[in-house]
């Protein structure tokens, strides 16, 4: 009997213990500092002290879980993720566009039977990730989507993705329906048209998104400069 009891108070000595911890990791990430006068704009510190500019004491801030989690879910008008299209990646998996939120996108439409532009295209996808430093590799995704869904299924997606060695993490392709691509392209200012059964005319735009889903720049054209798309990838990729 003793040793039942010992055991029960065993129990809920650990289980206390640890929704004290649990309570005061909650605290500490709520609490943070700031310069009241926004010398640094909206830099923040763990712990007191003072402005390293103003020299005033930093001022605290209380940021709840539940602020945190609200601010994370919060989708901009501007974002490409208010589209409730579905797509397949070239693994068959299915989802929303908003399922790539948290990572900056460079997105480009291409469809695998071309022989004209898309290859450039490819090429240029490929010189861009080459200039990334790999540190960075693992916060971006390269998009790839199909302007010809009908053709290109997940598993054409995937031997292309293969045989052009972009298999990797941060390659994903995409096929979604005849209307959700067309939507996908209106947003992105891509203008393309069937001009055989497998055929397109297409614009040759590569765009960069930041993790939330904002359009940030756009380089238009096969082969040019792509020293603004570097600089605007880096700029928006912790």
């Amino acid at each position: 009997m003793k040793i039942l009891q010992y055991t029960i108070i065993l129990i809920f000595t650990m289980v206390a213990f640890q929704s004290c911890k649990s309570d005061s990791k909650d605290q500490a990430m709520a609490v943070e500092y700031q310069c009241p006068m926004l010398c640094e704009g909206d830099k923040v510190y763990n712990s007191e002290g003072t402005c390293p500019v103003c020299k005033m004491d930093l001022k605290q801030l209380e940021l709840t879980e539940a602020k945190v989690k609200a601010d994370n879910d919060e989708i901009s008008e501007e974002s490409i993720f208010n589209l409730t299209s579905t797509w397949h990646n070239e693994e068959g998996e299915e989802f929303q566009l908003k399922a790539l939120k948290g990572k900056t996108l460079v997105m480009v439409m291409i469809y695998t039977s071309c022989k004209a532009a898309c290859p450039r295209l490819v090429a240029d996808m490929r010189n861009i990730e080459a200039q990334i430093p790999k540190d960075k590799l693992k916060n971006i995704d390269f998009v790839l989507v199909s302007i010809d869904p009908e053709v290109d299924t997940p598993e054409r997606l995937k031997d292309f993705a293969i045989e052009n060695q972009m298999d990797d993490s941060h390659w994903t392709f995409l096929q979604g329906t005849v209307g959700g691509v067309r939507e996908f392209a209106n947003v992105l200012s891509v203008k393309y048209k069937e001009i055989s059964p497998i055929d397109f005319s297409h614009s040759n735009i590569i765009s960069v998104f930041n993790a939330e889903g904002e359009l940030m720049h756009q380089q238009e054209g096969l082969g040019v400069n792509n020293k603004e798309t570097i600089a605007s990838i880096l700029e928006v990729t912790p």
